[in-house]
Order: structure tokens, then sequence, then C-alpha cells
């Protein structure tokens, strides 16, 4: 007993709960012995100290045949959490802490529960149950392609590169991005509702599978809506490859619809295509008659330009005037060696002198004459000179080269687009014809099970987690 008080004692002194007996003195040598109970008290439970909850320590009751202390030895209650014996030979107290209880069923528990029932296990039920019991098969069909151009070489590049090429006026790539809002848009679901029937495809199974089949009831934009679900279109816009998956509830009707998508897109990039042709033939039918007028005109403005001043070959004529002033000039050389001649061995008075002199003079004035019409001098009375006239012949010879060359381009870009709109110059290029399923790989029921578990695990313990933040905030 020795020993406990005094492991009791420095386990209270280390919690702040014990305090020396000041009445007591303590011994040096002396060890207290235990002694044995063999009495009824022996086999008496030792009291126990129960907390309040506020701190301070409850002492349980003691049985009948305990021995209490006195007044002074007896328990103090404080909000200390602690007794203290003061009496002489009284065991000291030992604070004893509250220990958790286990954990108790309580009824949030049921509700979050009864919340994982309705929100997490009954829809993938639900699920798993339409999935492989009412959803029906569906099969696909798979098809790609791409817009092909041709560039055709115009007649205009062999004649010196003044015309532009004909053919490829718009990249692939932009005819293909015409072409991926076409097959999604509703026209197209029109055309093959009335080639092929849609309505009548798709809801088929729409009592058994109403989900996954079309309401027969639904109006075109249902049916458009519905189609952008059953028609995957995939589209690489870097090299202007389309892919198609088409999905039906049958494998014929799968591959039929991919081939009217086909035929439709073809049909549809050949009308673009005509349109772009038909515009190209009727600018260069423009540009033709523009040409042609042009040169008709300057061909007249040159032909009344001769016959106004009587030159039919202006080259011609400037030789001619040209040999006219060589012919003087050797006249005149003549008539200065002739009167060198005369006036050496004549008299002063020879009237050949005179004669030779007059003849030069002649000669000379006529060579003037003949280089004023070079000059700005007036030509004869019409006050135009003859440099005049020829400024006037070479612009005019220049608008008529102009008009001619202007008119050859303009005829060899009209062939050009004549023939080009007698070709197909872009059209559809099917790398993957339309297939034929064996078998059905739609719905992917695994998938979406899969998607229905995950989606509602996690609204489950979103709110979960929102009900007990709501529950903890003060």
């Amino acid at each position: 007993m020795a020993q406990e008080a005094e492991k009791a004692s420095k386990d209270a002194s280390n919690n702040g709960a014990q305090e020396p007996a000041p009445d007591t003195p303590p011994k040096a040598d002396s060890k207290p012995k235990a002694k044995a109970n063999t009495g009824p008290a022996a086999n008496t439970p030792k009291p126990q100290q129960q907390g309040d909850g506020n701190g301070s320590q409850k002492e349980a009751p003691k049985p009948a045949g305990a021995k209490q202390g006195n007044g002074a030895g007896g328990t103090k209650q404080g909000g200390q959490g602690g007794a203290k014996g003061k009496g002489p030979g009284q065991r000291p107290t030992i604070q004893i802490r509250p220990v958790a209880q286990p954990a108790r069923v309580k009824r949030r528990h049921w509700g979050l529960l009864l919340a994982f029932l309705i929100m997490v296990a009954a829809p993938i039920a639900i699920s798993a149950w339409y999935l492989y019991q009412r959803a029906e098969d569906q099969y696909a069909s798979t098809l790609g392609f791409t817009v092909r151009s041709e560039d055709i070489s115009s007649a205009a590049d062999l004649l010196g590169g003044l015309g532009a090429s004909l053919g490829g006026s718009s990249g692939g790539g932009s005819d293909t991005d015409i072409l991926y809002e076409f097959i999604r848009s509703q026209e197209l679901v029109t055309l093959i509702d009335e080639r092929l029937d849609l309505r009548g495809i798709y809801s088929r199974h729409a009592q058994t599978d109403p989900v996954f089949a079309f309401d027969p009831d639904g109006y075109i934009e249902d049916l458009t809506s519905y189609w952008r679900r059953v028609v995957r279109v995939s589209y690489d816009a870097g090299s202007g490859l389309m892919e198609l998956r088409v999905l039906a509830f049958s494998p014929d009707e799968a591959k039929a619809i991919a081939e009217a998508i086909y035929d439709e897109s073809s049909a549809m990039i050949n009308e673009l295509s005509a349109i772009a042709r038909a515009d190209a033939t009727r600018y260069a039918g423009e540009d033709l008659e523009l040409a042609v007028e042009r040169l008709k005109q300057s061909r007249e403005a040159l032909t009344a330009f001769r016959v106004e001043n009587q030159i039919v070959d202006l080259t011609a004529d400037i030789q001619g005037q040209m040999g006219l002033l060589n012919t003087l000039q050797a006249q005149l050389a003549e008539a200065f060696i002739e009167l060198d001649l005369i006036s050496t061995n004549a008299r002063s008075d020879d009237p050949r002198v005179e004669q030779a002199e007059r003849r030069i003079e002649v000669i000379q004035a006529r060579i003037d004459e003949e280089r004023l019409k070079f000059g700005a001098a007036p030509r004869g009375g019409d006050g135009e000179s003859y440099a005049d006239t020829i400024a006037e012949f070479e612009r005019l010879s220049v608008d008529r080269e102009f008009a001619e060359q202007a008119y050859v381009v303009a005829l060899s870009s009209y062939d050009g687009a004549r023939a080009e709109a007698n070709r197909q110059s872009r059209y559809l290029a099917a790398y993957i014809q339309p297939t034929l399923a064996e078998k059905p790989e739609f719905p992917q029921r695994e998938l979406l099970l899969a998607l229905v578990a995950l989606f509602s695990l996690l609204i489950w313990t979103i709110l979960s987690l929102i009900y007990y933040a709501l529950r903890d905030r003060p």
C-alpha cells in the first residue's frame, strides 16, 4: 500500500493536483509495510473519480464497509479538476481523464446512407438495367474524304505570263470548312430525310428505347439535333481530311446514310464549283468585250491620223525625208566644188560665178526648209510640226499595240474559263469508302455506366461535404 501511495503521490505532483501535508513529517528510513486484508474489505472496489463535464472530479460512491476520511481529508471539488486529501492517513486521489465513448449510429448517418442509395446506387442500377435490357444495339459506318482541286494553266501564261491562273481559285481548306458546316446543317438532314426517310429509320424503336431512338412526332429541329448525335464528324483543318461515323440500328441503314451524305456533299461541292466557274466565265467575257472595244477605238484613231496626215507608214516617210536631205547635202557639196573651180579661172564679172552662187543659195534654203520639218517650226501653213506628227503617230501606235496585247490576254482568259466550265475542277476524293459493320459497337454500355457512377458519386460527395460544412459552422 505504501508503494501505491508513493506512486500516486508522484503522479499527483506531476499533474499539479497533490499538495504536501503540513502536519505529517516525512520518515527518512522507515518504509511502511503493506498489510494484507483478509476481511470482506479486500474484495471491495476502490473509489474512482468521475468527471462531471466541467473539469472537476467527482468521487464515485463507495461500497458498504469502505473507510472514508474525516472532514480534513475529504474530497475537494473545484474548477481545477482534482481533489486534495489533507487528513492524516487519507490516500491521495488521482485525476482520471474522460475516455471517448464508442461511436454510435445517429440519424445523420442514416440520412447519408439513404442519400447514397438514392443518388448513387439507384441511378447506377437504373442505368445498368436500361442499358442492358432496353437499349437497342447500334451499328457504325465510317466514311473518310477530302476536297480535291485541279489547277488549270491558262493560255495567257504561255503568251508572256500576263494572265492569271484560272483553276483552284479557293483552297481545299475553305471548301472543307463549308462542307463541315453543311454536313451538320438542317438542309442536309432535310435532303436525306426525303431520300431515305430518316424519321422511320431512327424512330423504329421509339417505344422500347426512347433514350437512343428518335421521337416520331419531333420537328425538323429535333431531327437535326438527333442527327448531330448519330453522325459524328472529325475534321482536321490542317490537312483538310474529314472522317464521319454514322450510327443506325442496322448495318445496311448506316451504310446507306453514309453513302447519301457522300453524294449530297459531292453535289454541294460541284454546285459551288459551278457557281465559281460561271462567275469566272462571265467576268472573262466582260473583259474580252472591253478589250475588243478598246482595240477597235485605237485602230480607228490610227487610221484617221493616217488619212489626215497622208502618212501610211511613218517609218518609210521618215526614211524618205532623210533621203531628200542627204541628196540636197550632196548637191550642195557639188555646187561648192563647181564654184571653186569657176572662181579660179574666171574673171570677177564672169556670170558663171553668180550662177553658181545662186545655185548654192537655193540648195541651202531647201536644206533649211527640210530640216525645219523635224523641229518646232510649223510645217507648211497648218501650224503643226513634223515632230508633233511623229509623236502623235507613236502614241497611237503604242495604244494600238497595248490594246492588241490586252485583247490577246482577254481572249485566252475567256477560252480558259470556258474550258474550265466544261470540266469538274473540284471534287470529293474518298480515302475511306462507307463501311458495312458486322457487330454492334454502340451504345458503349460500360463507358456510359462508368460515367453515371462517377458523376453520381461526385454529386453525393459534394453534397455531403456541403452538409457537414454547414453543420460544423458556428
